[in-house]
């Protein structure tokens, strides 16, 4: 078999389980690719040597000699985990995610961790600490945050899946961006043990890959109740691949989200390939109903107040005492707190834990903290009954292609909305998928966003893989120069 950078996960297994290539021969290709090339994107924190990867690779499995990048806040045990964030730069982790464990379980080979915003707090990964991961498709743009230097890697070939975790859309919306497949699951789907910890009620780790098929194979190794966290849901493990026939169910309802096709600032581009999309289900046979949900008006305002408060709570326990960097002049030990997480933490993160201990502070908590709580029940009752009458939503996954790189620097309030698309599904606890679905006159990648009630992950693979055959989006790649 010819190797080349975007075999899919299904062709890799046909060709690995019939021998016509060892895991071997992939693990040297694919980090070839990387140590030649990631220079340019500078999607990885840290390329793992040959030697290592395959030591540390088990036997059979379903993903068997198929590598992997893992977003650079969960856990791989022995292995630096810093959030690209200074305060962590050289800590490395006592144990395993469940998902990491899952997939070695599982043979993958894991070759490298990926860049992000600082402790995943940011929209376009340029908070990072270390480096500004680039989009491949265009090098003077952003690949989207919190989890850009997955997508980015496999957007560019560098690996055929990747992990990132999703708060507010930190899978979604950067696999929208560099036209791949990303998959936030129901909350509690997956284990979030190992996970370095944002926002709590909302974190859940995702799956990046670059066709619908890859995804259903990759979450169904990671999938699960775990023991060590209590938040996940009793569903038993399934294969998520089994019913992608290129069909979708007979007689199904998709919910065109109108509302958010009528956003202030969204790109008449990004409408227009929805509207594609659109055309391309009821070729399908699916019967479209324009719905609203008012509630996604609010989602943003309501995500910002949470996700910095369970922000400035998880991030205390970093202070220098027990672990990461510490100012080593400091003379007091209140001294040795204030500087250490001064200097260690970079400027967006520092500004959303101030922001979330005001919105906890006594005399106004009930004005902020409450409010957004009660705007977070009704966000998650409106889906639920949105779901009564349709069987999937649609929506978009952005409101533009992605930006050039400094876009928003003069303008913080245009960056936070990034997650106006995204966030309410965080907050409702549904499942929801970015798939390609066009391209920009820029020749930058658009996708839009299939959403299903709890535990739906089964219908929403079958319905964006029933689309994804009908459509090239995923076939198409950038080419990196060298």
């Amino acid at each position: 078999m010819n190797l080349h950078a975007f075999t899919s996960i299904k062709e890799l297994k046909t060709a690995l389980d019939q021998k016509n290539i060892t895991p071997e021969q992939v693990v040297s290709f694919y980090l070839n690719r990387l140590n030649e090339l990631d220079g340019e994107v500078e999607s990885t924190l840290e390329i793992f040597d040959k030697a290592s990867v395959l030591k540390e690779m088990q036997q059979g499995g379903a993903l068997y000699g198929i590598p992997g990048i893992i977003k650079n806040n969960i856990c791989i045990k022995d292995r630096r985990t810093t959030c690209a964030s200074r305060i962590l730069q050289n800590y490395s982790a006592t144990n395993d995610a469940t998902a990491i464990s899952r997939l070695k379980e599982a043979g993958a080979p894991i070759i490298a961790t990926a860049n992000l915003d600082e402790f995943a707090m940011g929209s376009s990964t340029e908070t990072s600490y270390f480096k500004k991961t680039k989009n491949p498709w265009d090098l003077s743009r952003v690949p989207g945050g919190s989890s850009g230097g997955s997508a980015a890697a496999v957007a560019a070939g560098f690996a055929p899946w990747a992990l990132g975790s999703d708060t507010g859309g930190s899978v979604r919306q950067p696999a929208a961006y560099c036209g791949i497949v990303g998959l936030k699951p129901t909350y509690g789907l997956v284990s979030r043990y190992g996970l370095v910890a944002y926002a709590s009620s909302l974190d859940q780790i995702g799956v990046m890959t670059r066709s619908v098929y890859d995804n259903a194979l990759v979450l169904s190794e990671i999938a699960g109740q775990d023991e060590r966290d209590s938040s996940t849901l009793p569903e038993p493990r399934k294969d998520y691949t089994k019913t992608l026939d290129g069909t979708i169910p007979k007689g199904l309802k998709i919910g065109v989200v109108d509302n958010t096709l009528n956003a202030q600032g969204i790109d008449p581009e990004v409408v227009a390939r929805i509207e594609d999309a659109i055309k391309e289900f009821e070729k399908l046979g699916a019967t479209i109903h324009r719905v609203k949900l008012p509630t996604v008006d609010y989602s943003a305002a309501a995500y910002f107040v949470l996700s910095r408060a369970e922000a400035a709570s998880n991030l205390a326990k970093f202070d220098g005492v027990r672990y990461g960097y510490r100012d080593k002049d400091a003379t007091t030990l209140n001294t040795m707190y204030d500087e250490t997480r001064r200097d260690g933490f970079g400027e967006e993160v520092k500004k959303r834990i101030m922001v979330g201990n005001y919105v906890l502070s006594s005399g106004h908590s009930g004005e902020f903290y409450q409010s957004a709580q009660q705007v977070k029940r009704a966000i998650r009752q409106e889906f639920i009954q949105a779901f009564e009458g349709v069987d999937v939503l649609l929506m978009p996954s952005q409101a533009e292609p992605a930006f050039k790189f400094g876009e928003y620097d003069l303008d913080p309030l245009k960056m936070d909305l990034q997650d106006y698309f995204t966030c309410p599904l965080n907050l409702a606890g549904v499942p929801g998928i970015s798939i390609p679905c066009g391209m920009s006159s820029s020749n930058m990648p658009i996708g839009m966003q299939l959403i299903g009630p709890h535990c739906s992950e089964e219908l929403l693979y079958r319905v964006g893989y029933a689309y994804e055959q009908k459509t090239p989006w995923h076939t198409m790649h950038p080419e990196l120069k060298k």
